[in-house]
């Protein structure tokens, strides 16, 4: 289910020069906001939980999982280059499996281990707070490499429409809409740093048992389907 070479050209696609100047801005940005914030305000639990819950798992971690899950795979698609790869011998399925897990990968080096870095500068993970909101990106990074994969799978226009899931439909709907948070892949990872963070420290609109099977629902389903859109892409090449 894993194919090195495949595993390799998608690093090679994610890490280009361009793109991983993008992927290092916003973890940048959030060591920079954290450190300026233990400067000033001192190390605070509440303070530490709000940059964390606002910026790393709102904003930071959802946008890196669109440019890593649907430059996974998008621009091979929209330059055509998909059809010297779906020619090699190798299974449909494998193809989509590698490159979830580059993309995985991708996201959470570039979200998990900032957001517990810029935890530990806050408040040196009092009430586990880093450790909690690390996790929590861990978790949301397969969902939401999972659900962008497929995006970009299906659509020419994946990034915009990750981009307005991630931040109009979970920052906004998620804030104004209470039953908007029950699709929010932010409130699902959430749940799970809630049951390892202090108490109060960090609170979802989801419990734990609904918000560990959807976030397994989603990222199982997203992946196959993926690989049934990249199985008939391969029957419409051959028409």
């Amino acid at each position: 289910m894993y194919d090195p070479t495949v595993a390799r050209l998608t690093y090679r696609a994610l890490l280009g020069r361009r793109r991983a100047a993008i992927l290092f801005v916003l973890p940048a940005l959030l060591l920079v906001i954290a450190a300026a914030v233990r400067m000033f305000a001192g190390a605070d639990d509440q303070v530490a939980a709000n940059v964390l819950g606002g910026f790393a798992i709102a904003t930071m971690v959802p946008l890196i999982g669109v440019i890593a899950g649907t430059g996974a795979i998008g621009p091979e698609i929209d330059d055509g280059s998909i059809v010297y790869l779906l020619a090699k011998p190798v299974k449909r399925p494998t193809i989509i499996f590698t490159k979830l897990i580059v993309a995985i990968a991708v996201t959470m080096v570039f979200s998990a281990l900032p957001t517990l870095l810029a935890g530990l500068i806050l408040n040196g993970n009092g009430q586990q707070i880093a450790i909690a909101y690390t996790i929590a990106a861990l978790v949301a990074s397969i969902a939401y490499s999972a659900l962008f994969l497929l995006l970009g799978t299906i659509s020419r226009h994946a990034v915009v429409i990750g981009l307005v899931y991630a931040l109009v439909w979970e920052a906004l709907f998620g804030s104004l809409v209470p039953g908007a948070r029950t699709l929010s892949v932010q409130q699902w990872s959430l749940a799970v740093a809630e049951k390892v963070a202090g108490q109060g420290m960090v609170t979802s609109e989801v419990g734990l048992p609904l918000a560990t099977v959807l976030l397994a629902a989603v990222t199982v389903a997203a992946t196959w389907y993926a690989g049934q859109k990249l199985r008939a892409l391969k029957l419409a090449g051959e028409e």
